[in-house]
């Protein structure tokens, strides 16, 4: 290995160990706790070493909430495949993407509540972002009726599921009625 690749791989092993104690604290005390200087303490490297990775605590967001979308990518998909007819895959979708957010609060504020400094649904939108939506649309496409836009229905698909995990999180729905929301979401807006 050269001395090139060497330094390549302890800076990407740099950049993964300051993202995940970002997340880390983020989901341990929120993302006020998150400052450059507590993650330099915490990593054991100085101030600007993180600043040779990131210009602040707004790329992290949008780095955490790159890898956020990669992975809810993941779960969707996961949960899709491993459900069999659209009713089933609708409704996996809804309770993985709901999981997710429950699961990876601080995550999930990184992907959709605060400024990572990321465009959505726009020429420039990172690959990840597109392609956490893309697992919505492959498996919402079939599903969103007649003269109804595949893209158009998903967007309020998942404005609907992003509605119920953030009144959920902040104690605004009762929890024991959370199935029911889910089940009445994909049978008032899915056609099978």
């Amino acid at each position: 290995m050269s001395v090139q690749e060497r330094k390549e791989r302890e800076r990407a092993n740099r950049e993964r160990l300051i993202l995940a104690t970002a997340r880390e604290l983020a989901e341990q005390q929120g993302w006020d706790a998150v400052t450059t200087r507590r993650l330099a303490e915490r990593i054991e490297y100085s101030q600007p070493v993180l600043y040779s990775h990131f210009r602040g605590k707004r790329e992290i967001i949008g780095a955490v909430a790159l890898q956020g979308a990669t992975e809810l990518a993941t779960a969707l998909r996961a949960a899709a495949a491993a459900a069999d007819g659209p009713r089933a895959r609708v409704t996996a979708l809804a309770r993985a993407y709901l999981d997710f957010a429950t699961r990876h609060p601080a995550v999930y504020d990184a992907m959709f509540q605060l400024d990572g400094g990321l465009a959505f649904a726009q020429e420039d939108t990172p690959e990840p972002l597109k392609d956490g939506f893309a697992a919505l649309l492959e498996n919402l496409s079939e599903v969103a009726g007649d003269g109804v836009h595949p893209g158009l229905f998903t967007e309020v698909f998942w404005a609907a599921l992003h509605g119920l995990a953030t009144l959920t999180r902040a104690g605004r729905l009762p929890p024991a009625d959370a199935e029911r929301r889910t089940e009445l979401l994909v049978d008032r807006l899915a056609v099978f």
